[in-house]
C-alpha cells in the first residue's frame, strides 16, 4: 500500500540520496569510478537502508545545491547530465520501494522534474521555489505532485529582517505556484535554513518557526538543518559528519515548533529523535 502525507499524524522523515560527486556533507555517490549501473545500485541500496530505517520519503538529487556564499562556487550541471544521473535513480528506487515510500526529486529544472514525475516522483523539492524556472511547478500541477517551496536568495543581506523577508518571499512563492495550477493541499513551504542566510538568520527563522508556520497559514512545513553549516559554527568548528547532535535538537525542536518533514542524511538517528519527539508533541 503507497505511502499517503497525512498532515499532523505524524513527522515524516526525508531521507537524502545525493547523486552528485560534491557534496558539502561528503555523502555525494556519484564517485568518478562508478559506472552508472553501479551509482543506480548504490543509490537504491542507500534508499533502501534509509526506508529500513524509518524514512517514508527518498529526496533524489543530482545537483548540488550547497550555497556559493559559504561554500565557494561550484559548476552547474547541466540539463542532459542531470537527467542522466537523477531519472534512473527515480525510477529505480519507485520500481523497489514505490510501496513503502515516495520518492522526491530534488531539481530546480522544469525539464527534471517532468521526468521524474513521468518516472514516479510524488514530490518536486525546488530550492529555488519554481521561481528561476516555473516549469518544476507545471510539471508538479500536470502529476498532482506536492511542490516543495523553499525560500532562497543570493546573498544574506535582510535590509527588513530576515523573518518579514522569508514570509513575504514563500507568500509570493505559494500565490505564483497556484497560479500555474498547484493546488494550495499540494504546497509545502521551506523557510531554506544555511540557504542566502547567516548562523544569526538560520537561529532566529528556528525560533520563530511556529510563528513563520502560522504566517504561512499552516502549511505544511519541510525542515532541512541535517549537517549544515551553523551547527559546526556552534559546535566549536565540528565537520559535517560529526554534527550530529546538532542536527539532532534542531530536529527535535522543529518538530515542537510545527515541522511536518525533517530532511536529514542521518535517518536511523534521527528517526529515534523524531519517535521520542512525536510522542511527547502529538499526543
Amino acid at each position: 500500500m503507497a505511502v499517503e502525507l497525512r498532515w499532523g499524524d505524524r513527522t515524516y522523515l526525508m531521507g537524502i540520496v545525493n547523486l552528485t560527486p560534491d557534496s558539502f556533507s561528503g555523502d555525494g555517490l556519484a564517485t568518478p569510478e562508478r559506472s552508472g549501473v553501479e551509482l543506480v545500485a548504490a543509490a537504491v541500496a542507500q534508499a533502501r537502508a534509509f526506508v529500513e530505517a524509518g524514512a517514508e520519503i527518498i529526496d533524489v538529487g543530482a545537483e548540488s545545491t550547497r550555497p556559493r556564499q559559504a561554500y565557494g562556487d561550484h559548476p552547474e550541471v547541466d540539463l542532459d547530465t542531470e537527467l542522466a544521473l537523477a531519472i534512473p535513480v527515480v525510477r529505480a528506487v519507485v520500481d523497489e520501494l514505490g510501496d513503502r515510500a515516495i520518492v522526491s526529486i530534488d531539481t530546480t529544472k522544469g525539464a527534471v522534474a517532468e521526468a521524474a514525475t513521468a518516472a514516479g516522483a510524488r514530490i518536486v523539492n525546488d530550492v529555488w521555489a519554481a521561481r528561476r524556472d516555473p516549469g518544476t511547478a507545471d510539471a508538479a500541477a500536470a502529476a498532482g505532485a506536492h511542490l516543495v517551496l523553499m525560500h532562497n536568495q543570493d546573498g544574506t543581506d535582510y535590509p527588513t529582517g530576515v523573518f518579514a523577508t522569508v514570509v513575504a518571499w514563500l507568500r509570493e512563492a505559494v500565490v505564483a505556484a497556484e497560479a500555474h495550477g498547484v493546488p494550495h493541499d499540494r504546497l509545502i513551504v521551506d523557510p531554506g535554513i544555511g540557504f542566502g542566510k547567516g548562523t544569526d538568520d538560520n537561529l532566529e527563522l528556528l525560533h520563530r518557526l511556529a510563528e513563520l508556520k502560522a504566517a504561512l497559514d499552516g502549511l505544511p512545513l519541510l525542515l532541512g538543518t541535517s549537517r549544515k553549516r551553523f551547527l559546526g559554527e556552534l559546535l566549536d568548528g565540528a565537520p559535517p559528519d560529526d554534527r550530529l547532535a546538532g542536527s539532532a535538537a534542531t530536529a527535535a525542536l522543529g518538530i515542537v515548533a510545527g515541522a511536518d518533514i525533517l530532511r536529514v542524511h542521518d535517518v536511523a538517528d534521527i528517526d529515534r529523535t523524531r519517535r521520542v519527539a512525536d510522542a511527547v508533541v502529538r499526543r
